[in-house]
Parts: structure tokens; C-alpha cells; sequence
């Protein structure tokens, strides 16, 4: 959960109410859903909360929610911008990994140290929440004053262009340096280069902004010197860049509000891309709609309209009300700040907290059941024990997996007609390249594991009741999942008769019927392997693991191993 530090005295100062005391900001804060984890050194606020409300990772942002709380302010603010004296000129050469950027100019901005260390803090953590470390989104923070901008085809208007350079082309001073640098020195030889290094590392081309004077930024890693922010910077020029439109263009909203709460002026930039044209900070609202009833059956309170709308306008939102066929629907308008309203269900929450959930009076559900544990949740925790009792050490992994892990290094392909092989579930844009695909069994997490156990001792003893899953156009979702049930015992005499062993008294105590027929499967000891088979039905595999397989996760001695379906012991 991210913490962020507040000074209540500015806390007190930017909504206007000195006369609240430390104790009744923290009961207001509580109430915001902001918890108050202790002071810092410096005799602040350190506040947690849900990582949803990032607007609120400054003092301005915290503020602007209290003064809405408070009834200080109602409805959507939105400030107002003059028209765009730069532009932002994107360039073909721009890496394609990272093609996506933004801006605004900042004027008449008051900067103590107080506000610089705010904007500071807001700018680390929207790197570390929305951006996603600077992989997603980077935000880079300039003195206007120290730019040369040339001019655009606009008469009079000035420019900087966003364009891609060799990792030893221009030589630039970076923050927290005096010498000049290349951006592949930069990552070598500069502490926050290497931190933020792999970002680009792979790139053919760097990213990279410049003025007439040259280099200035070398985005996601580090700001140039030469533009550094200070307490007697004026007017900024705020710029951002990543992998997604949507996402720079939310994270420069938010700062651009929390600039504004201290008197700034926000002046707009125009962004050139070789296919088209953007105007930015877009600071637009948008509509979502939700139904009375809806609210008034998940909060539990008979509200008027007028009553809704007036909570709504508490939460920073404008509604009006609306009629689809019998039923009374308020279409709201949403200010770019909110990244967090996704859902109906968001509007039903800024309607519940601004009426006050202190407030609402407890009611029993009006259902006719009794909660309790689900029949597979049940079945699940009886074969635990069982595999338990029987010496097994329970674990839990991770669901996704990538292909590697789960056919190649197995020894099996998507294609081949056995346990684990299938068309998999992958992700389009994986995070990280660990975790690509949802894993078709189990069996190779357990290796996994085992792999990384090889300095510990043996006998290794391990099974898992997992989950798996497969494409399927026949499930309505085109993904079929299932629970599974796989162990591995890897010990210097292990061998496909511990293995069936084992299987046979979990069929015996769950009085189900067991066969082993012999069978072929790649991952298995030819002659050692066989079907796993329950009441008449083929529903998993038992056997000695093949030594390719131990080769290639560096096992030394044998593994026997099984894994079958969850659903067979019912």
C-alpha cells in the first residue's frame, strides 16, 4: 500500500481550515480511507491508502479531497488553460517500445520547499504506481526558463523534439553529475542510470528530448542538469513519455491539478506524431452512468434524487438525473484526475463516503442462506491432509508460468496427446517474460521448486493442489480451468512404485477405484510411466521423471512424480 508523507500544516493551510487540530485531521483522513501510520523525522503525516485514489499522492490531491469533505468545494473542477505557445515534436526515429508522450507548461508557480519537496514525492510515486517503475510511464520536470525552443511551422511558437538516438550519440550533464555523459554512460556509470538501466537497455535507440541548445532528457532514466527544478523556478515545463496514451496522459492530469492547487497557471502543448495531432494536458471530464436503486441496494439507505446528486457533488463529481424506461439513472461526469473510477460500482462508493459509512446503520442480508465452505473448497482440503499425512510438503505456486518452463524444458509440446500438453492461455502483453501463459499443469512448478531446493537436503518430499487451465471455444470464456493435484518425491531410491503407492491410498481413502495402465508420455521414463486411471476415467499420468528432465533442471538424483485431476475424488 503506498505511504505517502503529509505536513499538516500545509494540510491545514491549502483547505482553509487552521483551526483543525492533528487529532480531528486524522479522524477526516480515516474517513477519506487515509490511515495515519505514524510521524516522520520531520514531524509529518505518514498516511496509507488504497493504491486506487492516486490523485491523492501529494498534499494537494489530500487536501482537494478534505475540502470536498468538508463542503468547501462541490462539483467537477476544471482548470482553466491558456493556449499553447510550444509544441512537442515526435519523431519517426522515436524506439517503438516507447513511443507515446505528453506535456504541459507550468506558469506562476510558487515553489518553496515544501511545494518542491511535494512535487517531488508525487513524481516517485506515480513512478512507482501508475508508472509502473517508469516502465509504463516516466515524468520529467524542467525550468522552462533554461529551454531554447525553435520554432514550429506556427509563427512565433516555440518546440522540442521527443526523438531516438545511438546509445553513444550526444553528450549531455545529468542530474546528480558534473561530467558529461552519453545515455550508455549514463547507464553504466551514474547511480540512477544503473537502477533504471534494463528500462532501455535492450533498445536499439535511446529515447530522447531536445531543445535548440541540444540533449536535455534522456527519458525513462534521468532529467539533463542543465533544466534542473528549483525554489526559484517559475514556470516548468512538464513532459512525459511511455507505453501507453492513456496512462501519461492521466499521470500529467494529476500533476497538473496538484500544480494548479497552489496558484499555478496551466498553459497547453501541442504534441506533433507524424500521423497526427494532440493538445494537451487533457483535462476533459468523462460520463459514466449508474442507477438509483443500484446505489440505494448496495449502500442500504432510501435516498431522494436530489440527495444523490448532492453526495456526488461532495465527492468532486457533477451528476444529473436521467430516466431509462421505469427506472431513474444519473449520468456523471468525472473529472481526468480520477483514474480509479473504472465501475458503476466506484460512483456507488463516492456516494456511500460522502454520505459516511459511520453513518449507516447495520441490516442483515436479505437472503435465505447461510454462508459456509464450498463443496470443492471442501474437497480440496481433504486431499491436502491427505497428501499431507501421507509425508508431503504443501505448496502453493504461482498460477502463470512461460512456455519454457512448461513444455520445453518438460519435454513436451502444446501438441502432444498427454497430461500438461494443450493450447495454452497466454497473456498479450506480459509484464515480465516469467510469466507469459497460464500454466496447463502443475508438474513443472513443482520442478521449478525443486531446482531452486537443490542445495537443501533430501528426501524432498512436495505436492501442490493447483490450478491449471487450457483454451477451450466450447467454455464461454474460450478458457477451460480445472484443479489439479500433483506431487513429486525426490530422493536417491525414488521410483514409479513409491509414486503408485502413494496414489493408491489417497484412492483408498476416498474409496474411488484406481488403474494404472501402462503409457507413453515425454516427460516420463519409458516403461516406467502409466495412465492414471479413477472410476473408468483416463484423468491423469504416474511415473519415474525422465533424466533429460532432471538434466535440464539440474537434479542429481531420481524424481517419481504424479498428477491428476481434483475433480476424480469426488
Amino acid at each position: 500500500m503506498p505511504v505517502v508523507d503529509v505536513d499538516p500544516e500545509e494540510l491545514r493551510d491549502l483547505t482553509g481550515h487552521e483551526e483543525k487540530d492533528d487529532e480531528e485531521l486524522k479522524e477526516d483522513l480515516f474517513a477519506l480511507g487515509l490511515e495515519f501510520e505514524g510521524w516522520t523525522e520531520d514531524d509529518e503525516f505518514q498516511l496509507e491508502f488504497a493504491p486506487d485514489r492516486l490523485d491523492r499522492l501529494s498534499v494537494e490531491g489530500v487536501a482537494r479531497s478534505l475540502r470536498y469533505q468538508y463542503g468547501d468545494d462541490r462539483g467537477v473542477y476544471v482548470p482553466n488553460t491558456n493556449d499553447a505557445d510550444w509544441t512537442i515534436q515526435v519523431e519517426e526515429s522515436v524506439p517503438e517500445e516507447r513511443p507515446y508522450v505528453t506535456g504541459a507548461v507550468i506558469r506562476g508557480v510558487d515553489l518553496d520547499e515544501a511545494a518542491l519537496e511535494s512535487l517531488i514525492q508525487l513524481q516517485e510515486k506515480l513512478h512507482a504506481t501508475m508508472g509502473r517503475k517508469r516502465a509504463k510511464g516516466a515524468i520529467g520536470i524542467h525550468d522552462l526558463t533554461m529551454l531554447k525552443g525553435g520554432s514550429p511551422q506556427e509563427e512565433g511558437g516555440k518546440s522540442i523534439r521527443y526523438t531516438g538516438i545511438e546509445p553513444d550519440g550526444d553528450r549531455f550533464v545529468p542530474l546528480d553529475s558534473n561530467d558529461e555523459m552519453t545515455p550508455a554512460d549514463v547507464l553504466t556509470d551514474h547511480p540512477t542510470g544503473e537502477t533504471y538501466a534494463d528500462l532501455v537497455g535492450e533498445y536499439d535507440r535511446y529515447p530522447a528530448i531536445y531543445d535548440d541548445i541540444g540533449l536535455f532528457s534522456f527519458p525513462p532514466v534521468i532529467n539533463g542538469k542543465r533544466t534542473e527544478v528549483t525554489t526559484d523556478s517559475r514556470e516548468l515545463f512538464v513532459e512525459m513519455t511511455g507505453t501507453d496514451q492513456w496512462t501519461v496522459d492521466r499521470m500529467l492530469a494529476i500533476v497538473c491539478y496538484a500544480l494548479d492547487a497552489r496558484g499555478a497557471r496551466v498553459e497547453e502543448v501541442n504534441v506533433e506524431y507524424p500521423d497526427r495531432d494532440l493538445v494537451r494536458p487533457d483535462l476533459s471530464t468523462r460520463e459514466k452512468s449508474v442507477a438509483h436503486e443500484r446505489i440505494e441496494s448496495i449502500i442500504g439507505v432510501d435516498f431522494d434524487p436530489e440527495e444523490v446528486v448532492d453526495l456526488f457533488e461532495r465527492s468532486g463529481l457533477d451528476a444529473e438525473t436521467d430516466e431509462d424506461g421505469d427506472s431513474l439513472v444519473y449520468e456523471v461526469d468525472v473529472p481526468s484526475y480520477r483514474v480509479d473510477v473504472l465501475h458503476p460500482l466506484d460512483l456507488v462508493d463516492d456516494v456511500g463516503r460522502a454520505y459516511g459509512f459511520n453513518d449507516l446503520d447495520p441490516t442483515y442480508p436479505d437472503v435465505g442462506t447461510v454462508g459456509g465452505r464450498h463443496d470443492r473448497s471442501r474437497l480440496e482440503d481433504a486431499a491436502r491432509n491427505q497428501l499431507v499425512g501421507l509425508g508431503f510438503e504443501d505448496l502453493l505456486n504461482f498460477h502463470m508460468i512461460n512456455e519454457a518452463e512448461n513444455f520445453d524444458r518438460m519435454e513436451l509440446a502444446p501438441a502432444d496427446d498427454a497430461v500438461g500438453a494443450a493450447q495454452p492461455a497466454t497473456i498479450r502483453e506480459p509484464y515480465s517474460e516469467d510469466y507469459t501463459m497460464l500454466r496447463t499443469w502443475a508438474l513443472p512448478s513443482l520442478l521449478m521448486v525443486l531446482e531452486n531446493n537443490t542445495h537443501r537436503s533430501y528426501p524432498q518430499d512436495l505436492a501442490e493442489i493447483g490450478f491449471a487451465a487450457r483454451v477451450d471455444d466450447a467454455e464461454n470464456t474460450g478458457v477451460a480451468e480445472r484443479r489439479t493435484v500433483a506431487a513429486v518425491l525426490a530422493r536417491h531410491d525414488a521410483s514409479y512404485e513409491d509414486a503408485k503407492a502413494r496414489l493408491q491410498a489417497i484412492a483408498r481413502n476416498f474409496g474411488v477405484d484406481l488403474e494404472t495402465p501402462a503409457a507413453d508420455h515425454p516427460t516420463f521414463v519409458d516403461g516406467r510411466t502409466a495412465d492414471v486411471v479413477i472410476d473408468g476415467e483416463t484423468v491423469g499420468v504416474v511415473g519415474e521423471v525422465h533424466p533429460a528432465v532432471l538434466v535440464e533442471h539440474d537434479l542429481e538424483l531420481p524424481v517419481a512424480a504424479f498428477e491428476f485431476e481434483l475433480d476424480a475424488l469426488e
